[in-house]
C-alpha cells in the first residue's frame, strides 16, 4: 500500500471518540448558555424587565457570538487553535457567575456578553475539528456534534425549573462547575489534534488541492439562498426558545415550572431532529433535507396558534423535530460549497444562527410589548413559507 493511499484512508476514517468528545463539549457549553433564556421569567420578576429588555438580553448574548464566530473561524482555518476551546468554556462559566450576582439590567447584559464570547470561541473551532474527524461521514459527524448542543439546550429549562426557580438567581453560579468538566475534556481534544489531527488536516488539504473548485457564481447563489433559509428557520426557532414559556403562561394560564417543562419537550424534540438531519442528508442529499424540514412544516406552524394546550405541545414538538433536521444539513452543504474553509463556514453559519436569533428575539420582544405575545405567534406561523426558496439551491455534487 502506497503512502498516498494510507494518507487517503486516514482522512476518510471517522474518529468517533473525538466526534463524541466535541459533541459532549457542545452539550456542556450549550447547557450553560441555555440557562440564560430559561432564567428569563426569574430575571423579569427580580429586575422588573419588559419584553423589549428581554429581547435586548438575547440580542447582546447572541449578537456577541454572531459577530465574532465568522472571524474566529476564518482565523482558525489558517492557524488552528484547539487549545482555545478550554478558554471558551472558562469565559462561559465566568459569565454565569456574573449573571448569578447581577443586580441591574446593565450587569445582566455584561454577563451574557461574556458568555457569548465563550460561545464565539467554542463553536467554529469545535465544528472544524468535528469535520476533520468525520472522514467520509460529515453529515453524521455534524449531527452528532450538534445534538450535543441541542441536548444541553433542552436541559436548560429543566435545570431552571428544578434548581434556579427553586433556589433563586444565585443558584445559577452552581452550573459554572460544568465549565471545569468541559475544560478538561477539551484539553484532551487539543492533545489529539496535536498528535493526530494536524496530520489529517495536511492530508485533507493535499486532497482538496487536486479537486476542481465550484464556480464562484454557484457558491454565491448557494450561500445567499442558505442565508435566507436560515433567517426563516432561526427567527421561528427563537420565538420558542425566548418566548414559548410566556406564550403558554398567558394563553393557558400555566405556572412557570409547567411552562418550562413544555419548553423542555420542544427542545428535546429539537435535539432528536438534529441527530436525524445529518445522516439522512448523507443518504438522500442535503438539499432535500433543507427543503422539507423548513417548507414542509408550514401546515403545522399555521395550525399551532389555534390549538388547545395538549395539541399545541405535540404539534410544536413535531415542528421543532422536523425543523431542527435542517441545520446539520445546512452546515455540511455550505462546507461542500467551500471545502477549503470549513472553520470559517461553520463560524459564519453559527454566527448567522446566533445573529438572526438575536435580532429576531429583540424584534419579537418589541412586537410582543405592542400587540401581545399570542398575536406574535400567529405572525411567526408564516415564516416557514420562506423555505420554498430551497428549490433553487444548487447541487454542489453535480456543478463541478
Amino acid at each position: 500500500m502506497s503512502a498516498d493511499t494510507q494518507k487517503m484512508q486516514t482522512v476518510e476514517t471517522t474518529v468517533l471518540p473525538i466526534v463524541m468528545a466535541v459533541s459532549f463539549g457542545h452539550f456542556l457549553n450549550d447547557l450553560m448558555q441555555s440557562l440564560i433564556p430559561a432564567s428569563y421569567p426569574l430575571l423579569q420578576t427580580n429586575l422588573t424587565l419588559s419584553f423589549t429588555q428581554i429581547g435586548l438580553i438575547t440580542l447582546v448574548f447572541q449578537g456577541t457570538a454572531s459577530m465574532l464566530q465568522p472571524l474566529i473561524g476564518l482565523y482558525t482555518d489558517r492557524r488552528p487553535m484547539p487549545w482555545a476551546l478550554p478558554a471558551g468554556m472558562l469565559l462561559s462559566g465566568a459569565g454565569l457567575i456574573m449573571l448569578a450576582h447581577a443586580a441591574s439590567f446593565a450587569m445582566v447584559l455584561l454577563s451574557v456578553a461574556l458568555t457569548g464570547l465563550g460561545s464565539a470561541i467554542f463553536h467554529p473551532e469545535s465544528s472544524r475539528i468535528a469535520r476533520l474527524a468525520a472522514g467520509m461521514r460529515p453529515g453524521f459527524a455534524q449531527s452528532l456534534f450538534q445534538v450535543g448542543g441541542n441536548a444541553g439546550t433542552a436541559l436548560g429549562p429543566l435545570a431552571a425549573a428544578w434548581v434556579v426557580m427553586a433556589r433563586g438567581q444565585l443558584s445559577i453560579q452552581l452550573f459554572a462547575a460544568v465549565a471545569l468538566v468541559g475544560m478538561i475534556l477539551l484539553m484532551a481534544v487539543g492533545h489529539w489534534y496535536n498528535q493526530v489531527g494536524a496530520a489529517r488536516l495536511q492530508a485533507r488539504k493535499s486532497r482538496l488541492k487536486a479537486a476542481v473548485p465550484l464556480p464562484a457564481a454557484v457558491v454565491r447563489r448557494g450561500m445567499g439562498l442558505l442565508i435566507v433559509l436560515m433567517m426563516s428557520k432561526f427567527i421561528y426557532s427563537v420565538s420558542f426558545s425566548s418566548y414559548y414559556t410566556f406564550y403558554l403562561m398567558e394563553k393557558f394560564a400555566l405556572k412557570t415550572e409547567e411552562a418550562q417543562v413544555c419548553l423542555f419537550i420542544f427542545l428535546a424534540s429539537v435535539a432528536a431532529g438534529t441527530i436525524i438531519g445529518g445522516p439522512i442528508g448523507d443518504r438522500i442529499g442535503r438539499r432535500r433535507v433543507i427543503l422539507w424540514s423548513i417548507f414542509g412544516i408550514l401546515p403545522l406552524t399555521l395550525a399551532m396558534p389555534w390549538l388547545p394546550l395538549i395539541p399545541t405541545v405535540i404539534v410544536s414538538a413535531i415542528s421543532g423535530l422536523v425543523l431542527a433536521s435542517a441545520f446539520p444539513a445546512m452546515v455540511v452543504y455550505a462546507q461542500d460549497l467551500m471545502p477549503k474553509n470549513t472553520g470559517m463556514v461553520a463560524g459564519l453559519l453559527f454566527g448567522l444562527a446566533f445573529g438572526t436569533a438575536a435580532i429576531g428575539a429583540a424584534g419579537l420582544g418589541v412586537l410582543a410589548d405592542h400587540i401581545g405575545i399570542i398575536a406574535v405567534y400567529k405572525i411567526c406561523a408564516f415564516l416557514p413559507a420562506i423555505g420554498i426558496v430551497a428549490f433553487f439551491l444548487p447541487n454542489p455534487r453535480i456543478t463541478h
